[in-house]
């Protein structure tokens, strides 16, 4: 709520001024309010408010561009002539004073959305037209004003309300562009944070690969296949907006499988799944704290290191936990952008449906990580 009120504080600044305004016209007798015109008072004052909170609400933009600012300031100038002049003529309903608001109305929206007017320009002039002509029949060409009072509120809402109908559209169209900026912002994000993941990885394999190839070594065509089918996965299924939980579980194996090929030392790597795998999940996710527990801590410890992995389903809510020793000295230092890149990812992918933990103790790390899928 503090947040929506800080956004638009320049309606409720508009408001202020507005009920000042009229307080010192009012006050002056420059302006009557006629108490038994409801709808009549409402819709002006809708439209006063709005005439002087959007200036205010777009100063920063006005200020760049001040041919804008002067036609708003005239439109203002304008307006106040009109008033002024209607409240003078003491005439009821003052025909003038009808099109003159018609006009500025017009003259406003042409300034705040040209685009959008211009779009709608002969509908709008069209109906302004042919309603102005039937008000100026009824109310001076006939000249009964008993025949005009009886249609009076028809006359005037016919007047107004194609004015909020625009702004309506109007607004729904702003908002629709927003969430259009807002989607391709998202997607340029995760394509970014995509790129991010484990380069160094495959830089790290194909040196090894390249010592097993040198060595003549069995173990070459395996990591050749392996790593294959890890930088298929990467490349096409990274893509996919979901993937199938099976796959992502065969390419966590796929790398974890990779890495013992890579060692030559003992490491205890533990993986437990459920077999329960028909859930659909954003690809590319869990490989990250996988990636951290054998660069923070099996490449750092010369033995006795350890990879716990485990992943089960519960209704929906994938929970993946992950447990890895380091050294001691590793524990203050940073982990680089995966585990940000991790979070990142989650807030983008699956807002309010996720939970992520970490926690370092006693020189071991340990991630926890629950996702709703539904």
């Amino acid at each position: 709520m503090i947040t929506f009120l800080k956004k638009y504080k320049a309606f409720i600044y508009g408001l202020l001024i507005h009920r000042i305004l009229v307080f010192i016209l009012l006050h002056f007798d420059f302006i009557h309010i006629d108490n038994s015109s409801v709808l009549a008072n409402t819709l002006s004052f809708i439209f006063s408010w709005l005439l002087i909170s959007l200036p205010i609400h777009y100063f920063s933009f006005l200020k760049q561009h001040k041919g804008t600012s002067l036609k708003l300031i005239t439109l203002i100038i304008i307006i106040l002539v009109i008033l002024i002049n209607d409240v003078n003529s003491k005439i009821v309903d003052n025909p003038i004073t009808f099109i003159g608001l018609v006009g500025v109305g017009l003259f406003f929206f042409s300034i705040i959305a040209p685009s959008y007017f211009k779009k709608y320009a002969l509908v709008i002039i069209s109906f302004y037209v042919l309603a102005l002509g039937y008000f100026y029949y009824i109310r001076v060409y006939i000249d009964d004003i008993n025949s005009y009072l009886q249609q009076e509120k028809e006359i005037k809402i016919i007047l107004t309300v194609p004015f909020f109908v625009l702004l309506l559209i109007w607004f729904y169209q702003q908002w629709k562009w927003l969430k259009t900026v807002e989607s391709k912002k998202a997607k340029a994000e995760l394509s970014l944070l995509k790129s991010q993941i484990n380069p160094h990885f495959f830089f790290n394999t194909l040196n090894n690969l390249y010592g097993l190839i040198m060595e003549k070594s069995d173990d070459a065509p395996s990591v050749v296949l392996k790593l294959s089918d890890i930088m298929r996965y990467t490349i096409y299924m990274g893509k996919e907006d979901v993937v199938s939980l099976k796959d992502e579980i065969e390419y966590l194996k796929n790398y974890i499988e990779l890495h013992k090929l890579r060692y030559q030392k003992r490491v205890d790597i533990v993986f437990n799944h459920s077999q329960d795998l028909n859930y659909q999940i954003a690809p590319l996710l869990f490989i990250i704290p996988l990636e951290n527990a054998f660069k923070h801590g099996v490449e750092r410890l010369t033995e006795n290191a350890y990879v716990y992995i485990n992943m089960n389903i519960d209704k929906g809510i994938i929970h993946f936990d992950i447990e890895n020793n380091f050294e001691e000295r590793e524990s203050n230092e940073t982990v680089g952008i995966g585990i940000d890149n991790l979070k990142q990812r989650l807030k983008l992918l699956y807002p309010d449906k996720h939970k992520i933990q970490i926690e370092v103790k006693d020189a071991i790390y340990k991630l926890t990580l629950k996702i709703d899928t539904i």
